[in-house]
């Protein structure tokens, strides 16, 4: 049986050409070497699986090759790999100090990678730093880690640090398409494309995942045999569930993340995944953000293909409703339950029904178009413009006396008559829309609203039990409390409602208590018409005096209930001599 090489180690680059993803570094260590401006000391930090240790036996080789070497020459002697997990002591330090003193006998430098240097001991890192600052002029040292923020600044600040980055999806499903080339493998794009998603970033991971389910399906690749080897929920799983979710079918989308779950799914990665496919459809809605889709370019078909289906607040309200769910599935007692409200909850987005824009009208749009009313077009009629007949100048007949000839004769005279002086009322102060008579008005005008709206006989009134009622009552109280609004609460919670017909019946302790549930009645009342659909629903409040005295508000009133229960009570008062 020949000797299998995993695809991680037969395909590690060789030269800088080869690493993939981390063309800023190798340009700028290529030059460095070309230039002759290469640092001593070079730390290398980054993600696991990027090219950290590759990209440092690669500098190694190259520094010390003159090109009179043989092609397979790896200067053995002249790099030395350290892991600095397992040799992280001063001894270990120093051994390598007294090390790099000696010059190398090929080649012409000696090159020190110490991988997973943050895991150096405090002391180790302190007898390092000397070396580290002015080594030999024959030894160069390469540090790798991936997790820079545990060396001391005193290191840091003695490396020329080179940041590796996440290789991209992209990058990593090229790469994988060229060994599956070399290999004679058919493999489909999306396949590949799903190995470089599950691998975040890591192409030795990438690599890894592609040997396991080569071995799995053999020289064919295909999608669906990707997605079974890594337990990855297919796109289609998605699409379908969206498909569901527009349609408002609420029980085939709880079938469907029935059988998920029966795969040996988790309902945590199920909603998380279906808030990423609402994102992708969001993305695949505008032209210019396409780009930021990192699928296939089948898979990208149908997200253009979906996206026309779903409006943009739609995607906006499925993301919100996704996120919070998966934020709250940890801490859920029943996470199943969870996700199944979340989905009936985006199944009921696009719903067009009573609840939908109903926050400010008593009757829906919907029972309209139910009931088969449509808006009447109005014509607005033309009005000839009215002729302004001008008012007769009042006059008055005035007489007065003039001498004619010396004889006094009298005449009649007209004056125009001053119109009578308009006295202009003084405008009236704008009130302020927190004063105690706005806040009535404004309470009278909802109750208005409730009252009456359309013609009896439109009005919906569906006959209900008293424990929906109940169950709504609560529900409103629950409610009420939550908005801070506990005197009401307090009050709802007095006594339990009874309804004969269609009123509702309450029985409170005193008149305070009505009053002030009359005041605020009308969210109430709005709340459980819809809610029962029926609007012949009223309230009737009746105040018993002898239930206020079941009510111990004061001390003495408590202590003498807790007497009327144990008459013992008084002899510890007297005994003690206690003081109320």
């Amino acid at each position: 049986m020949e000797h299998f090489v995993v695809s991680a180690r037969k395909y590690r680059p060789q030269t800088f050409k080869d690493v993939v993803g981390q063309q800023a570094i190798t340009n700028t260590l290529l030059n460095a070497i070309e230039n002759n401006h290469l640092a001593q000391a070079l730390l290398f930090t980054g993600p696991r699986g990027v090219g950290k240790t590759t990209c440092a036996r690669i500098l190694a080789k190259m520094i010390n090759s003159d090109g009179t070497e043989k092609e397979d020459e790896d200067f053995a002697f002249n790099i030395f790999e350290l892991d600095a997990a397992s040799n992280n002591s001063v001894d270990d330090i120093r051994s390598l100090t007294d090390q790099v003193r000696i010059p190398p006998q090929v080649g012409k430098y000696k090159v020190y990678i110490i991988d997973e240097v943050h895991m150096l001991s405090q002391a180790a890192f302190n007898a390092f730093l000397k070396t580290l600052e002015e080594p030999p002029k024959h030894c160069i040292f390469i540090l790798a880690t991936t997790e820079k923020h545990k060396i001391i600044p005193t290191i840091l600040s003695r490396c020329q640090i080179f940041d590796f980055k996440r290789i991209t999806v992209k990058d990593a499903k090229e790469y994988l398409k060229y060994i599956a080339e070399e290999q004679g493998i058919t493999a489909e794009d999306d396949a590949l494309h799903i190995i470089a998603q599950k691998a975040d970033g890591a192409m030795r991971d990438a690599l890894s995942i592609f040997d396991r389910v080569v071995s799995f399906s053999g020289k064919n690749l295909t999608r669906q045999a990707v997605t079974e080897n890594l337990n990855v929920l297919d796109y289609e799983t998605y699409f379908t569930s969206t498909d569901l979710i527009l349609e408002n079918k609420i029980p085939e989308l709880l079938l469907q993340f029935n059988n998920t779950l029966s795969k040996g799914f988790d309902g945590h990665h199920y909603i998380a995944g279906l808030a990423s496919h609402f994102r992708d459809l969001l993305v695949s809605k505008t032209e210019s953000t396409i780009a930021l889709l990192e699928v296939g370019d089948q898979i990208k078909q149908k997200y253009l293909e979906q996206c026309k289906k779903a409006s943009q607040q739609f995607l906006l309200d499925g993301i919100a409703l996704a996120n919070e769910c998966d934020l709250k599935y940890k801490t859920s007692k029943n996470q199943r339950l969870l996700v199944e409200l979340c989905l009936m909850q985006l199944a009921s987005i696009t719903f067009d029904g009573e609840k939908k824009n109903n926050k400010r009208f008593i009757i829906p749009a919907s029972y309209f178009r139910r009931k088969g009313i449509a808006p009447i077009p109005v014509n607005k009629p033309e009005l000839e413009p009215k002729k302004v007949e001008q008012a007769p100048v009042p006059q008055e007949k005035v007489l007065e006396k003039v001498s004619v000839s010396g004889k006094a004769e009298v005449i009649e005279k007209f004056q125009v008559k001053e119109p009578p002086k308009i006295e202009l009322k003084q405008e009236t102060k704008r009130k302020s829309g927190l004063s105690l008579s706005s806040i009535k008005a404004k309470k009278e005008h909802q109750l208005k609203q409730i009252e009456v709206v359309l013609d009896e006989k439109e009005l919906p009134k569906e006959d209900f039990t008293e424990k929906e009622l109940i169950a709504h009552w609560n529900t409103f109280t629950e409610k009420t409390q939550k908005q801070g609004k506990h005197n009401l609460a307090s009050i709802l919670a007095i006594d339990t409602p009874k309804v004969k017909g269609t009123t509702i019946h309450l029985e409170f302790p005193n008149e305070t208590n009505k009053v002030e549930l009359e005041r605020q009645q009308y969210d109430l009342m709005g709340y459980l018409r819809k809610s029962l659909n029926n609007f012949d629903i009223n309230l009737s409040i009746t105040v018993n005096e002898q239930v206020s005295k079941k009510y111990a508000y004061t001390t003495r009133e408590k202590f003498e209930k807790l007497k009327e229960k144990n008459a013992s009570i008084e002899t510890l008062r007297k005994t003690f001599d206690l003081d109320l």
